[in-house]
């Protein structure tokens, strides 16, 4: 997957990482809770009863994110009884509600009796990949041939694992609750695609505090508004939910939940900020959320000895493999670019007798000057200490020219260098021929730097002008060298 930078510094596979690690747990957690699975537990906990105590979780979680990374700052301020106070923007407060309903829902939907938790999952998954181009043609925003594959992929892997599922009946609450989930999409995308995804990390991490804040205290507030009410059985769940539930062993693993979520939410948001297409984001977030919800049913396999996943999910995770490998063609054909450009790269290498002065500052000259075709290295014949650094009057001499001076390390020359370098640049005529002794193969691509003349050794004298003069020649030397020689130099086979 893609490395491109998000407005947290995190590439887009750190993000991807970041949602699977988090995923794993809430999956497995919630499944467990849902299904009566975890010590201690006699029964199953419904949905609406983990609803409260989850969403406080959330709630809590939102606000040790802000305090820890300090991203209050980036949320909108307002001027209340001459203080000021943090007030989220009109379009992010209901992309808040928005995905309150998504985070509701996503819990409620595993804990549906009589309908099978892994067809819920697919259908969640599927149905917000369909989602996304809808978005993108409603917003219309081009779309790469490489998403389209990711997606088309990811909802095969869907397909592959709806073999998987022992029961494809959904009652009229579990419809409801998923219609509400896509719902909650089609709103958040829209909100998102007018206000943020725009690259600018200021703008996008204002959306992110916003409604992160504003889902958080949406849940919390609907589900007490409604747990008020506490009238029909519905109802009567989130009032237990708020009530009895709060005093049983369950309602630590219920919060946990919802802390779990938010960590979830915060790096799957991030993957959606990308100013990418959704075609591309989706899948993106799809693929660590099926893998995740994967390991997450090995993980209670292997915990509590239930059934482990079929092998349609296996074949769907070979889809998914595939997605992710589409997801990362643009970040594969860079790399592949990168690596021909290294390929490219004509190797060059300047050889004193010390490897502390003349061939070290001939190394940074070159780095400095080099235009990218270039790989400059340098070693000595016989240094008195490997690993030394350059010497100080070099070093001093370099900067007054106007060089930056590099990290150096004296090198011993050996006949490999030599053999792997498209030139070796030699100080003195005398060096030329000790090195092609030392690398006779090396002979037709061995050179003195100065064609008329030895450039001297400035280390026998105390007198630091003769580093500048040195460092002056050497610069001279070396631009013309690499200029009169790079239509002649190829890169050496293997390179």
């Amino acid at each position: 997957m893609t490395t491109r930078r998000s407005v947290v510094g995190f590439g887009m596979l750190g993000l991807a990482i970041g949602y699977f690690a988090w995923y794993t747990p809430y999956a497995g957690l919630t499944k467990a809770l849902s299904s009566g699975l975890l010590p201690g537990m006699d029964s199953r906990v419904g949905g609406l009863v983990l609803l409260p105590a989850a969403a406080l979780g959330t709630l809590a979680g939102s606000l040790i994110f802000l305090s820890v990374s300090g991203w209050w700052r980036y949320a909108g301020r307002a001027t209340v009884a001459g203080r000021q106070t943090i007030r989220p923007g009109p379009a992010t407060v209901t992309a808040g509600l928005f995905m309150a309903l998504i985070i509701a829902t996503t819990t409620l939907n595993y804990t549906f009796a009589g309908v099978s938790i892994l067809f819920m999952l697919l259908m969640m998954r599927g149905g917000v990949l369909v989602l996304s181009p809808i978005v993108d043609a409603a917003r219309r925003r081009p779309v790469r041939v490489y998403s389209w594959v990711a997606l088309g992929l990811s909802l095969l892997a869907v397909v592959a694992a709806l073999s998987d599922v022992d029961s494809y009946h959904l009652g009229i609450a579990a419809v409801v609750s998923l219609g509400i989930y896509l719902f909650g999409y089609i709103g958040r995308f829209e909100i998102m695609s007018r206000v943020a995804k725009t690259g600018d990390p200021a703008i996008d991490r204002r959306y992110l505090v916003e409604e992160q804040l504003s889902a958080a205290l949406w849940q919390v507030g609907l589900c007490a508004a409604l747990a008020l009410i506490g009238i029909g059985p519905v109802l009567g769940a989130l009032r237990e939910g708020f009530t009895s539930f709060l005093l049983t062993p369950a309602v630590i693993p219920a919060f946990a939940v919802g802390l779990l979520y938010e960590a979830l939410f915060i790096f799957g948001t991030l993957i959606y900020l990308d100013p990418r297409e959704y075609t591309w984001c989706v899948p993106a977030n799809r693929v660590a959320s099926l893998l995740s919800g994967l390991v997450a049913s090995f993980g209670l396999t292997w915990l509590t000895g239930i059934a482990a996943p079929g092998a349609g999910q296996l074949v769907g995770t070979a889809f998914i493999v595939g997605a992710v490998l589409a997801l990362s063609y643009p970040a594969l054909r860079q790399a592949a670019a990168r690596r021909w450009a290294w390929a490219r790269r004509r190797r060059v290498l300047f050889v004193c007798g010390g490897n502390t002065g003349r061939s070290a500052m001939a190394e940074s000259i070159a780095r400095a000057d080099g235009d990218g075709t270039w790989s400059p290295r340098s070693a000595g014949l016989a240094p008195r200490i490997s690993g030394a650094p350059m010497a100080a009057g070099a070093t001093a001499a370099l900067r007054q020219i106007g060089v930056p001076p590099r990290r150096h390390r004296t090198r011993q020359l050996t006949r490999q260098m030599c053999r792997d370098a498209d030139a070796v640049y030699c100080m003195t005529r005398a060096q030329r021929t000790a090195v092609e002794q030392l690398a006779p193969e090396a002979r037709g691509r061995t050179f003195c730097l100065d064609p008329e003349r030895d450039i001297p050794d400035p280390s026998g004298t105390a007198d630091n002008a003769a580093y500048v003069r040195t460092a002056t020649v050497l610069r001279e030397q070396v631009r013309a060298r690499l200029r009169e020689n790079a239509p002649q130099l190829q890169p050496q086979a293997g390179g």
